[in-house]
């Protein structure tokens, strides 16, 4: 796969062509891309993929696997982002080009560490445990033998005559179910876990597998497969990212947040200094909020609490002149010399909203900024709770919160299946008395604002009368609405990326 800054030379191939480079809606992917592609659908690619396999994710954790509810909502999310998922389906060829050169650019991003790799290899088998359980079952034995599986399906006079062995050792199978069932003949070592739990019938070296329980085996290849490729690409990935133009990309692709900034352009001005303390106890998400506790009874942070906490701040409405009153007087507090926090603090605060040095107007910390990036270390208060705070530490936190016990020990298991955002989204439909937010949680300043419209009926908070900066910011992105379900988490991947944009825009 080769880049270039130009649009990409469209490749014109006739319909039996096309159809013979991507026959199925799901495949093993174990052909890279070839083509010519520019920079621009490089990062477009693999921002849609990557909000495809955090949907993935969401899904997973928020419904069993495999239910209806699943199912039809995994399928609408792959319908908006226009990736292929179904055979027999008109003009599939750019859905099923899109997936699969999508599939490579993450591989790049997600093969740097172990924790990636593992969590890029569960959201690829979810995806296509999901596709294959919608595949016809007259393209099964295609796509089977596409993928280099010696997989056969037997006769009806194979399966007939080895009825009787077939039922008895599959669990839940009848006989009317097993002719309608389809039935492969697969070498034994590739169905040792369906030996092991007796759930298989073996005869001359093979296994006869039902289609109900063929699926675990076609996972267990796939994860084979995926976890050597992605070995193979860290071995690699020095001479990729030697390219100037990739390097950022995909240094910040495995934990970058492409969507609202949560700037300050809509909000400027809608706090007063004393609201503060009453919203970090009823709207605040915990990462901001044992922030806020530490600098009350410090009267201090350290520069990587300032930076979370205060960028936090400025995105639910502090202006310049606030943030600088509000953290000169704590820091006042802790017996700092007034003069010494206008020589030292004031040039960096006047600095994160865009007045100083390059005049960058930073935005706040997503979630995965915070999870993934500068983990808080011996008197440091900022990161993620769910992250880094030890088990027993945070069962003490949520305690103190009003947490029931029940209740903290479900955000404990979603911790313990490093599902961090999700707990954080448990822990707010908690506090907020719901049974469903109703939106994808992915920045502590959405947690602010989704739990402002609950507690105020669905209205933003009221602005009080302090007369916003007057200066325009360049470059400001469109805001959009995320109080809709799964739609949140769309609209929350799509404009910045840790200023990729601009380098992109150059």
């Amino acid at each position: 796969m080769q880049f270039s800054g130009a649009n990409r030379r469209k490749l014109r191939l006739a319909g039996d062509q096309k159809n013979a480079c991507y026959p199925h809606s799901l495949q093993f992917y174990l052909e890279p891309p070839s083509e010519n592609i520019s920079l621009i659908e490089f990062e477009n690619l693999a921002i849609d993929r990557l909000k495809l396999l955090k949907t993935v994710e969401n899904l997973g954790v928020r419904y069993v696997k495999g239910t209806e509810q699943y199912q039809s909502k995994l399928e609408s999310e792959i319908r908006k982002l226009k990736f292929s998922f179904r055979e027999n389906l008109e003009d599939e060829y750019e859905p099923r080009r899109k997936d699969h050169i999508s599939h490579f650019i993450l591989r790049l991003a997600y093969c740097q560490s172990e924790d990636l790799r593992r969590w890029f290899i569960q959201q690829e088998m979810d995806l296509l445990r999901f596709r294959f359980t919608i595949l016809p079952k007259d393209k099964i034995q295609n796509f089977l033998k596409d993928s280099h599986l010696q997989f056969e399906a037997i006769s009806d006079e194979e399966k007939n005559h080895r009825e009787q062995e077939i039922i008895a050792s599959s669990v839940s199978l009848s006989g009317a179910q097993l002719e309608l069932e389809s039935v492969y003949k697969i070498p034994f070592a590739d169905a040792l876990d369906l030996f092991r739990g007796r759930r298989v019938y073996l005869e001359d070296g093979f296994a006869y597998v039902p289609l109900k329980d063929i699926v675990a085996i076609i996972l267990n290849e796939f994860r084979a497969k995926l976890s050597k490729a992605l070995a193979l690409t860290a071995r690699s990935l020095p001479a990729v990212q030697s390219d100037e133009r990739l390097q950022p990309l995909l240094s910040h692709l495995s934990h970058s947040y492409t969507g609202q900034d949560y700037s300050t352009q809509g909000n400027t001005g809608k706090i007063s200094l004393d609201q503060i303390d009453s919203l970090s106890t009823t709207s605040f998400p915990p990462c901001m909020r044992q922030l806020h506790k530490a600098l009350r009874e410090n009267h201090h942070l350290r520069h990587g609490g300032r930076m979370q906490y205060g960028l936090f701040l400025k995105g639910i409405g502090l202006t310049l002149e606030q943030a600088l009153q509000f953290w000169k007087r704590e820091f006042v507090r802790g017996k700092m010399d007034p003069d010494k926090f206008d020589r030292g603090y004031s040039y960096n605060i006047r600095h994160s909203f865009g007045k100083e040095g390059k005049r960058t107007d930073y935005t706040p910390y997503s979630c995965m900024k915070i999870i993934l990036t500068n983990p808080p270390g011996q008197g440091d208060y900022h990161g993620c709770p769910f992250r880094h705070s030890d088990p027993e530490l945070l069962k003490q936190k949520l305690h103190s919160y009003k947490i029931s016990p029940q209740r903290t020990s479900q955000i404990l298991d979603l911790v313990k299946g490093t599902h961090y955002q999700v707990a954080c989204q448990k822990y707010f439909e908690m506090i907020h008395n719901v049974d469903d937010c109703g939106f994808s949680l992915n920045h502590p300043n959405q947690f602010f604002d989704e739990s402002q419209r609950i507690l105020n009926g669905g209205k933003d908070i009221k602005k009080e009368s302090v007369l916003p900066e007057t200066q325009a910011k360049p470059g400001v992105q469109k805001t959009k609405d995320t109080s809709c379900a799964l739609s949140s988490l769309n609209s929350s991947l799509e404009a910045d990326m840790e200023g990729l944009e601009d380098y992109f825009s150059q």
